[in-house]
């Protein structure tokens, strides 16, 4: 694997080790690292040989570079909105020598329909912001807000711009919070996106879910598979042995 280690480190970054394929990432430990969603987002999608992904509101790259090294997509295309991210997530491509196959877009969700050619993708994946409530935010133009908050685009401009993007028959896959489980079923289905699987992921066994990982078909037939529920920790600080496999450890 053609690794480049001439890579600049920007102040308060740092290269994680993914576990896989040898893969690394850049992270800035004030701006917003991935979690674990993003991680069971890439266990839970399912890429067939050959397909083009895209992933909405990227970050920092690591749902398209962990699905490069778990499937056989042909080509990745990570689109964010924040420059700073979107710069961090093509250095991590060129740190694990993976521009052939993954390209990082600066550009914002809500026009990503215009962005990219219609039904031009097999599958689109999310992680988006999950909170609706701005209130208390000190500073709306923060990284980690603009992250976890309905700053710069909301869960129908997500929705609504796959449906647009998606190849008939093709799938998006998004992790977001339980409790917004309702608004999701009715977006999806106002655009054509039939809801086809979806599993609860709980923290512990005896706790309410906290995630839910979700797969929607461009135009698929009403039947939605509702999946074993997945539980990470056995106990604190011991993932359980499905956890391990998703993180490859």
């Amino acid at each position: 694997m053609n690794v480049h280690d001439d890579i600049h480190l920007k102040e308060n970054e740092r290269i994680d080790d993914l576990e896989r394929n040898g893969y690394r990432i850049i992270q800035d430990t004030e701006r917003f690292c991935f979690g674990m969603d993003a991680v069971l987002l890439t266990g839970f999608v399912r890429v067939k040989d050959g397909a083009r992904v895209l992933d909405l509101g990227t970050g920092t790259g690591i749902i398209p570079i962990l699905l490069e090294a778990k499937t056989g997509a042909s080509h990745l295309t990570g689109l964010e909105i924040q420059e700073d991210s979107a710069d961090m997530a093509r250095r991590s491509v060129r740190l694990n020598g993976l521009e052939k196959k993954i390209d990082i877009v600066t550009g914002d969700i809500k026009e990503a329909g215009s962005l990219f050619d219609a039904a031009s993708f097999d599958v689109v994946t999310c992680n988006p912001p999950y909170m609706t409530d701005k209130h208390g935010l000190t500073n709306p133009n923060d990284a980690k807000a603009i992250a976890r908050h309905e700053i710069l685009c909301t869960l129908e401009d997500v929705i609504s711009q796959a449906a647009k993007l998606l190849k008939p028959g093709g799938n998006l896959y998004m992790v977001h919070r339980p409790f917004r489980l309702a608004e999701i079923m009715v977006l999806l289905r106002s655009y054509k996106l039939e809801p086809k699987r979806m599993q609860l992921v709980y923290p512990y066994v005896d706790k309410e879910p906290n995630m839910v990982l979700i797969e929607a078909n461009r135009g698929g037939r009403p039947r939605m598979t509702v999946e074993k529920p997945l539980i990470v920790f056995k106990e604190k600080g011991v993932y359980m042995p499905e956890i391990n496999d998703v993180y490859g450890y």
